[in-house]
This record gives structure tokens, C-alpha cells and sequence, in this order.
């Protein structure tokens, strides 16, 4: 007799444990989940024996699954992809979330079927993520729509048309938290030159740049309009802003740094 997990989650490491924190926050049946990770952490333990989630370091026998996402390191998806070989069903919709791996890549390892590649981002550890997703055609709108499900638990979802426009979307939002978590350690740096204590430089830094994204996610105004809100004509925000948005300013930095992130997610598909 085959049985049938709603959900198997490969790999439980940072970005996958805040997936199935998600879950499990919003309702969904521990029972219905298995976790197939040799080497899961004593808190993720902990969590899935809370919630009855299965646990094995194998694929066991004899089952299929509706779901199977793949959190893997992309270093590592040629050594883990055969361990779900035998859960793949006719019915089974694939969803990587692995960096730079085509769709392709996955199914040399798995065949041919219903494949989805998405991107979130590590504040879904926080439920204040977003995720950029592409599904294949083989996805049928009803499993675009469970899948739909399982990844706004952490933030919104936000499909694109081609797949390598997933590139693109790894580069921005991605790795985008790092840009701004860098950016509080400048602007900390900064005050510190200025003379004051870095440890109070970094206080008054990281909650500006906190409180800042808090106030853009509750506007209703676009990040432009904020901007202008605060920038009094001749006034201190104006000078900072006349080095920031000068033609060798923080544009052509972004510019450069997010196509560098970019053409590493495409080297990382070979």
C-alpha cells in the first residue's frame, strides 16, 4: 500500500525550519508534514515532536507526496536530490527554493513533471519575508495555489513569467537583506567617526533603519513620497542626499552590486 504525505520538507536548516514555523503557526496538521534532514538541530527536534511532525534521514518506503520543497544548499542538491526520487507521484508538485538551480538541473535528477522555483528571504524567519516564485507549466492552477498557500505564510508571494527572472529576483530581495543590515553597519560607522560611541552609533542606527521599514510597511505611500516627506529644502536630510543621489551616488553602487549578485546566481546554475 502507498501512502501519501501532504508535505516533505528536505532539508530543516535556517531557511527551511522558518518555512515549517510558518506552517505549523498557521494550522497546518503536523501529521500531514515529514522532514527529511540527517542532521536536524535539538530546537527542530524539539518543534516537530511539539506538533507531530515526522522526522527520518531517508525517504521511507512506500510513500508519495502532494508537496516536496526543497531547502538545500545549492552545493548540495546533486547529492540530495536522489533521496526524493521515490516520493515523486504522478500528482506531486516539486518547489525549489535553492539558489541558482534551474528548473532543468532538477529534472535530470527527478523527470520530467510539475516544478515550481521560488526565493524567499531570510526575514521569513520573522513572518516579514517575501518571496519571488516561477511555476512550470505542468503546475496546475490548483497546485500554484497550494503551493501559493504554504509560501505566504512567511510574507508575500510575488510570480514572475520566466524562470530567469528568478535570477534577478535572488539578487534583489534574496540577498537584499544584507544590503540593509550592511547599510546600518556604514551608517553606524559613520556616527562613530563623528565621534560618537559606536556602541551608541550602532543603537541609533539599526532602529532608524528598523523604524524606517516599519513606517514604509504601514504607509500607504510609495518609498519616493517618504522620502520626500522627511527632506526639508536646505535642510540636513537635503545635504546627505545631494552626496547619496549624485551621479556616482548609492544608484550606480546598487546598480553594480545587485548584477554582480545576479550573474552569480546564473554561474551557480552550471
Amino acid at each position: 500500500m502507498v501512502s501519501t504525505k501532504k508535505i516533505v520538507l528536505l532539508g530543516a536548516g535556517n531557511m527551511g525550519g522558518a518555512m515549517l514555523a510558518g506552517w505549523l503557526k498557521s494550522g497546518i496538521d503536523g501529521s500531514s508534514i515529514l522532514i527529511l534532514d540527517p542532521k536536524v538541530s535539538d530546537s527542530m527536534a524539539g518543534l516537530a515532536a511539539e506538533h507531530g511532525v515526522q522526522i527520518a534521514a531517508a525517504s521511507p518506503a512506500g510513500m508519495t507526496a502532494e508537496i516536496i520543497f526543497l531547502a538545500v544548499k545549492p552545493q548540495v542538491m546533486d547529492a540530495a536530490l536522489p533521496s526524493v526520487k521515490t516520493l515523486v507521484g504522478p500528482d506531486t508538485v516539486i518547489v525549489s527554493i535553492a539558489a541558482g538551480k534551474m528548473l532543468s538541473f532538477i529534472e535530470s535528477h527527478l523527470g520530467t513533471g510539475a516544478f515550481v522555483r521560488a526565493m524567499p528571504n531570510t526575514p521569513a524567519m520573522v513572518g516579514r519575508g517575501v518571496t519571488g516564485a516561477f511555476a512550470n507549466p505542468a503546475v496546475s492552477a490548483a497546485q500554484k495555489a497550494a503551493v501559493h498557500d504554504l509560501l505566504k505564510v512567511s510574507g508575500p508571494v510575488e510570480w514572475v513569467s520566466s524562470e530567469t527572472d528568478i535570477d534577478s529576483v535572488t539578487a534583489l530581495s534574496g540577498s537584499g537583506p544584507a544590503y540593509v543590515f550592511y547599510l546600518v553597519e556604514c551608517m553606524a560607522e559613520a556616527g562613530r567617526k563623528l565621534g560618537l560611541p559606536a556602541d551608541l552609533a550602532m543603537r541609533l542606527a539599526r532602529e532608524t533603519v528598523s523604524g524606517a521599514g516599519e513606517l514604509l510597511h504601514q504607509s500607504p505611500e510609495d518609498a519616493s513620497q517618504l522620502r520626500i516627506n522627511v527632506t526639508s529644502p536646505g535642510g540636513t536630510t537635503a545635504a546627505a542626499l545631494s552626496v547619496l543621489m549624485a551621479e556616482d551616488g548609492m544608484q550606480p553602487l546598487f546598480d553594480a552590486a545587485i548584477a554582480a549578485a545576479r550573474k552569480r546566481a546564473q554561474e551557480l546554475a552550471n
